[in-house]
């Protein structure tokens, strides 16, 4: 993908989705097999790649630098208008900077953990043209966490959530399900639930974000993680989106696949 085919996205909101994994052409491999993702190289330099769908950017898959401290993990990345006064934030709030700040091609990026060691990640430039929950790109972004609405407050202050400002994300509390639902221009861009347990040895259930890819056929996928040496949980019901499976790719990356669904009008 060219400079020029790569769009400003709103500041706030979920960007892009990467991958971060010790074999690149492993994980390639994977999930073309799983999702029928193919790949082409991005604007990142060597070691990244750009997956695509019907000709559509998904998501990036990079190469572990030897030496860096990072985790194999989907990690999800925000757009900002200032990488360095965003980080200043998360410390202030008493999140962690893992990586960064740190140029990467024509932006500069840093991936973060919030209070509860939830990663993510944020991005300050251009990206892929990518609309969370539209076309190809994942079909939701949820946050697994211990209490939401601490969370949400988190986010809010390091990310600039104001329904009030032009193109500002609305966030709405659901007391009884300790549930955040965050929306910008009438779509949910990201999910916040409480019930996380940093203590758990499920990974499932420990505080961090969770990608959700959407597929044509749940069985098709899940099978083909299996033959592609992939790790499968059982079909559980997503209060959101029906049907849905928790993977872990060969390398330990954790994802969630769930049934295509038809287009949605905005609420």
């Amino acid at each position: 993908m060219t400079e020029a085919e790569q769009t400003t996205p709103v500041h706030g909101v979920p960007c892009w989705v990467s991958l971060m994994t010790r074999d690149l052409r492993a994980a390639q491999d994977f999930y073309a097999a799983v999702l029928g993702w193919t790949f082409r190289s991005g604007t990142l330099g060597e070691g990244f790649s750009v997956a695509h769908a019907d000709n559509l950017p998904v998501a990036g898959i990079g190469q572990i630098a030897p030496g860096l401290p990072t985790a194999t993990a989907w990690t999800p990345y925000f757009a900002v208008a200032d990488v360095d006064a965003t980080a200043s934030r998360v410390r202030e709030r008493g999140g962690t900077i893992a990586v960064g700040p740190i140029r990467l091609g024509p932006g500069r990026g840093a991936m973060a953990a919030d209070r509860d060691g939830a990663g993510f990640g944020f991005w300050e430039g251009r990206t892929p043209p990518w609309s969370i929950g539209r076309d190809s790109a994942p079909a939701a972004l949820e946050l697994r966490t211990s209490h939401a609405f601490d969370a949400a407050i988190f986010y809010a202050e390091v990310f600039g959530w104001d329904p009030l400002e032009p193109g500002g994300c609305e966030v709405g509390y659901a007391y009884q399900q300790d549930t955040v639902v965050v929306r910008q221009g009438g779509q949910t861009v990201a999910t916040l639930r409480g019930g996380g347990d940093g203590a758990s040895p499920d990974p499932r259930l420990r505080p961090r974000w969770h990608v959700r890819f959407q597929v044509d056929d749940l069985t098709v996928a899940t099978e083909a993680a299996r033959k592609a040496g992939g790790t499968v949980s059982p079909p559980t019901l997503s209060p959101d989106d029906g049907p849905e499976t928790v993977i872990d790719d060969p390398d330990g990356a954790l994802f969630t696949v769930s049934a295509r669904r038809s287009p949605a009008s905005p609420e």
